[in-house]
């Protein structure tokens, strides 16, 4: 029986991975698709597309509106695309939620260790997907909506561009408090659970612990939600929510409640 729920979570995990690269990879073909569309919105390209759109209309539909194709069919892709990245995130979801009843009826360390490792997973998701998409737009007449400025923002994307633009100190913060201290936070659990015996791991968690209240990782995911909302309520400005802020959810939940499990199996 053991060596079935054994089994059975390693297949889980190996899926969990899998839905984790495929939302990734429609996520940035997402991404990709979008970028494409705001070159092809700028006001060149859509003078370009009101001009043959007359020339279209005036040949009686021999002359093709090749540029209102094209955007057509980035559109469609740009759905799509969308579509799958959300739908492989719900999969990931769902496998997760099977591994966490699963890991209920484990032994305590183990259970631990479930739990600890599918945060990581979660964390590494969160970190090289986009979590923020903002799209800067003007509705000019007889033109339509031109796109000024877009931008996707990812954590790993936004510490090099805060570096390659001077910003050390801002960067920095980013890096050590969304990066490296949840990370090395996971390792430590993971240690502590296989080395349970030694008293040094257990020493790092509780300074991880004392450390998470001066953390600025729920400072950094309201700062997100806050910037949504507010740019959504300008009339030039579009922020949209991307899946890898949902990643960094699951492990903010996942590692509090892998802490406590430990800091509960410790006393």
């Amino acid at each position: 029986m053991k060596f079935i729920r054994i089994s059975v979570l390693l297949v889980l995990f190996v899926l969990l991975n899998y839905w984790g690269v495929l939302s990734f990879k429609y996520a940035k073909s997402y991404e990709e698709n979008t970028v494409a569309i705001a070159k092809e919105c700028d006001i060149h390209g859509l003078a370009q597309e009101k001009w043959e759109n007359i020339a279209s209309t005036i040949s009686f539909g021999l002359y093709k509106n090749k540029t209102k194709e094209k955007l057509d069919k980035l559109r469609k892709k740009q759905a799509l695309n969308k579509k799958l990245s959300r739908e492989y995130l719900y999969y990931f979801l769902a496998t997760l939620t099977l591994i966490l009843i699963i890991a209920l009826f484990c032994i305590p360390a183990l259970n631990i260790l479930i739990f600890a490792f599918s945060a990581l997973i979660s964390l590494i998701f969160g970190l090289i997907n986009p979590i923020l998409m903002v799209t800067i737009h003007k509705k000019i007449d007889y033109l339509g909506d031109i796109i000024l400025s877009f931008e996707s923002k990812g954590i790993l994307g936004s510490i090099y561009k805060l570096f390659d633009s001077g910003e050390y100190v801002v960067g920095g913060a980013i890096l050590l408090f969304s990066v490296l201290i949840p990370l090395l936070k996971i390792l430590v659990l993971i240690f502590a659970v296989l080395f349970e015996k030694f008293e040094f791991p257990h020493k790092l968690v509780d300074f991880f612990k004392h450390l998470g209240k001066w953390s600025m990782l729920d400072v950094f995911v309201v700062a997100i939600f806050l910037v949504y909302l507010t740019s959504n309520s300008a009339d030039v400005t579009h922020a949209e929510i991307q899946i890898g802020l949902y990643y960094f959810l699951i492990y903010v939940i996942l590692s509090m409640i892998t802490t406590i499990k430990l800091l509960n199996r410790k006393s």
